[in-house]
């Protein structure tokens, strides 16, 4: 038997195995999912062994597969690591920076240029994106992460703890109930973040019992959504300051009450390791914490 495998079905295999899910692997990968299936059936008919048990909506290791995917996993996270350290040879000045898109188009986007004025030689890329990165796998330098700080494997440094407002649209605001206490918020409809938890917090933070009304109303996965939704008069949402502050001096949005409330997650800039040694990182990082310090 030629001892040598296809290399593609090995790829196939080990990220079916690392994310669960033929789907999932291929959106990784970047092919399609029957790419990916395809694979994995032509890497169990060369060694003769199931490799998967496979559910309706998700694929497990076998016991064979669970032994071997362990030591490929290393393998290829070791191939992209040495492909990474090559691009960083021969592009020492170019960061990628992701991040979610409300907080590139109201903070960061509008600060660059102070960044490339005093770095012109360090070229920055910034990709808006709502999903999370594995910043071991994907082409990104730095990330800046909504969260609690806690990032196994990753170097995070704090960058800012978003205040919250509640705010809404003036005409929401000049045809509906008098909002005096925060409990008055509760006559409104209610804009939700993704994890419906703010409203809650904020509410609870001023002394208000919990409500179940608290949870209910359209959830919106961006601050960005959330804003324009609140400006089209869906309803009162909570949203962070830095990010407000425009939109109510345009007129879209006014302030429902003014009881800013500190978010219980912040903003971090993650990195792996040897990217935090790199100048370019370094410097990049040092200039979103001197910005965060700055007045909004």
């Amino acid at each position: 038997m030629n001892p040598v495998f296809p290399l593609l079905a090995l790829r196939a295999f080990t990220e079916v195995g690392r994310h669960g899910s033929i789907k999932r692997a291929a959106a990784a990968l970047g092919v399609t999912s029957g790419a990916v299936s395809q694979q994995v059936r032509l890497l169990e008919e060369r060694v003769g062994l199931p490799l998967f048990t496979r559910g309706r909506q998700s694929m497990a290791l076998t016991e064979a597969g669970a032994r071997v995917h362990p030591g490929l996993l290393t393998a290829f996270d070791q191939i992209e690591s040495a492909l990474r350290t090559l691009e960083a040879a021969r592009a020492r000045k170019t960061l990628t920076v992701s991040t979610m898109a409300s907080f590139a188009a109201s903070w960061l986007v509008p600060r660059l240029g102070r960044f490339t004025s005093r770095h012109p030689d360090i070229e920055v890329r910034v990709e808006a994106v709502a999903d999370l990165v594995d910043l071991h796998r994907d082409r990104v330098d730095i990330a800046i992460r909504h969260g609690l700080g806690s990032y196994p494997g990753l170097q995070s440094r704090p960058l800012m703890a978003p205040v919250l407002l509640p705010v809404a649209s003036p005409a929401l605001l000049a045809d509906g109930p008098p909002i005096r206490e925060p409990a008055d918020c509760l006559a409104y409809p209610l804009l939700q973040d993704g994890c419906r938890a703010d409203w809650g917090l904020w509410l609870a933070a001023h002394g208000v019992a919990a409500d179940p009304r608290a949870e209910r109303g359209t959830a919106f996965g961006e601050d960005y959504l959330l804003i324009r939704a609140a400006a089209a008069g869906q309803g009162l949402a909570l949203v962070p300051q830095a990010y407000a502050g425009e939109e109510i001096a345009a007129g879209r949005l006014a302030l429902a009450l003014d009881r800013p409330w500190p978010a219980r997650f912040a903003y971090y800039v993650v990195m792996l390791p040897d990217v935090a040694r790199r100048p370019e990182a370094a410097a990049f990082a040092a200039w979103l914490e001197e910005e965060a310090q700055q007045p909004a």
